[in-house]
């Protein structure tokens, strides 16, 4: 019988109220939503709450800076609510990874493109080409 590995990699997700204590359930909350955001490169969720102006008032604001390598993603919203904040974050979070990797895809592919065009150059011209040669044309 073939044995399956599966890695679970879970992230850190931080929570901060500024001001205030945060009840059991808002940060149940904010864990469920923020643990739903897919991607594997997500190594921490920073959560920060906090009240503005009484003046306001839509005044519960939310600030969630997802760690991951190379840029960090980072959204700031406020509502008269924290529980739509974190929602209304979590949402924009998800079109930011999302085109984050999409556009990982693109470069990939992009990539490709060049050096099968490189390749197939190099083929017209009936020269002996290394590979390595290719990719060092290609890149700038």
């Amino acid at each position: 019988m073939d044995s399956v590995k599966v890695k679970f990699i879970t992230m850190d997700i931080i929570i901060q109220s500024l001001g205030f204590k945060a009840g059991d359930t808002l940060e149940g909350f904010i864990n469920d939503k923020v643990s739903g955001l897919k991607s594997d490169h997500i190594v921490r969720a920073n959560v920060v709450l906090y009240k503005g102006a009484d003046s306001d008032p839509e005044n519960n604001y939310c600030e969630i800076r997802l760690e991951v390598p190379g840029k960090d993603h980072f959204v700031k919203k406020h509502s008269p609510y924290f529980e739509t904040s974190v929602s209304e974050c979590v949402e924009i979070l998800t079109q930011m990874i999302k085109k984050s990797k999409d556009k990982h895809i693109d470069r990939r592919i992009g990539d490709k493109t060049i050096l099968d065009d490189a390749l197939m150059e190099d083929d017209i011209n009936d020269e002996d080409v290394e590979l390595e040669d290719v990719v060092k044309e290609a890149r700038p």
